[in-house]
């Protein structure tokens, strides 16, 4: 199946080459930009499957293309970090990033990564047909990929919205951070992996923001349940 091109925003040559070059040997056609500005204008005008984004490029960097882009951004962006910056990882995710890769990496880690979400993306195509959930005037909606509460809309990445869809459908059930991540991410939960918790926090914070008070508690040392008791009268 052919897919439609991915952007990688990178201003290493070297290593935008050597993707490119593995990347097409798997049927992935990748479109490079070497500076901020111009890939978040092209990340504006043309429709990708994926953003492969480097934290450190000229022009305006990964974070601030990150916030250009907006939380709410649909195309789903991979950040590539220096190896140890964890608060450049979690800085990404409340941002708005889907997912993250220390650099130096793999490029067949980089493959598995893509083709997880390339998986979510067929995924969602099938929850088109799916019912809207609807939990105490919480409603999201699989066919348009929406929440709101009491009529208001809440941005949600598409990592976001995955999880909290998890969550509702085993609404008052302990969602284990591990299935989360195989859910969700397609991988195993790795040591000391602070995403699951990020993108929950950041739905936390958007669910409070429109009025919906915390619906997610945490079950310490193993996952996330999403209470189907009302908590806002």
């Amino acid at each position: 199946m052919q897919q439609k091109p991915i952007l990688l925003i990178d201003d290493d040559q070297s290593l935008t080459e050597l993707l490119s070059e593995f990347l097409a040997g798997e049927g992935i056609n990748v479109e490079v930009c070497n500076d901020g500005l111009s890939g978040l204008q092209l990340a504006r005008s043309q429709n990708y499957s994926l953003i492969l984004l480097d934290v450190m490029i000229p022009g305006l960097t990964g974070f601030e293309v990150l916030q250009a882009l907006g939380g709410a951004h649909h195309t789903p962006i991979i950040m590539l970090t220096a190896k140890g910056e964890e608060a450049d990882r979690v800085l990404g995710l409340t941002l708005g990033a889907d997912d993250y890769l220390p650099k130096p990496f793999n490029p067949d880690e980089l493959l598995a990564r893509i083709q997880a979400i390339f998986r979510r993306i067929d995924i969602i195509a099938r929850q088109r047909a799916e019912q809207p959930i609807s939990l105490n005037q919480l409603i999201l909606t699989p066919a348009k990929r929406t929440v709101t509460f009491q009529d208001r809309h809440i941005d949600l990445t598409g990592t976001e919205f995955s999880m909290l869809q998890l969550l509702m459908q085993r609404a008052d059930q302990v969602v284990s951070k591990e299935s989360l991540s195989m859910n969700i991410l397609n991988r195993r939960l790795q040591k000391f992996d602070r995403g699951i918790d990020m993108h929950i926090s950041n739905i936390r914070r958007k669910l409070q923001h429109q009025g919906k008070q915390d619906c997610i508690a945490t079950v310490r040392g193993v996952g996330y349940i999403f209470n189907s008791t009302d908590t806002d009268s």
